[in-house]
C-alpha cells in the first residue's frame, strides 16, 4: 500500500500442480538513486530446474522496464557457486566481497556482491 511502492514479494510456483517452491523479492533501496536489490530462495529439491534463472531475469526485466531503475544488485554466499552462476547468466557482474555483512547463527558471513546497470542491458 506504500506509495510509491518499495517492496515486491512473490511466490515462485512450479510443477503441473502450481505448488509454491520458493519466493523472490525486489526491494527499492533508494528511490532517489533508482537502485533496487533482488533476492530469491528455493526449496532444495527444486534446485537446478531453471526457476532461479527465470525469476531473477523476470525481476530484472520488471525493474528496468516497468520501474525505470538504474541499478539492480544482488548478493550470494561465496560458497553458493550455483547462485552466483544464476546472477552471471542473467547479466549481472561481480563487484566484490561484502566482508562479514551477515550474522547467521552467531557467525559473521561474507557475501559476494553482483549488480547490473540499465546501460548494461542496452
Amino acid at each position: 500500500e506504500a506509495s510509491p511502492r518499495l517492496n515486491y514479494g512473490l511466490a515462485i510456483t512450479g510443477g503441473e500442480d502450481g505448488r509454491v517452491v520458493g519466493s523472490a523479492s525486489l526491494n527499492i533501496m533508494s528511490a532517489e538513486n533508482r537502485e533496487a536489490e533482488i533476492g530469491y530462495t528455493l526449496a532444495r529439491n527444486e534446485w537446478g530446474k531453471g526457476y532461479a534463472t527465470e525469476v531473477a531475469g523476470a525481476l530484472l526485466d520488471y525493474g528496468f522496464n516497468q520501474l525505470q531503475l538504474h541499478r539492480i544488485r544482488a548478493t550470494a554466499s561465496p560458497l553458493n557457486l550455483k547462485s552466483q552462476r544464476v546472477l552471471e547468466k542473467i547479466g549481472m557482474k561481480r563487484e566484490g566481497i561484502l566482508r562479514q555483512n551477515i550474522l547467521m547463527r552467531g557467525v559473521w558471513r561474507d557475501s559476494v556482491l553482483y549488480a547490473v546497470l540499465e546501460s548494461d542491458r542496452e
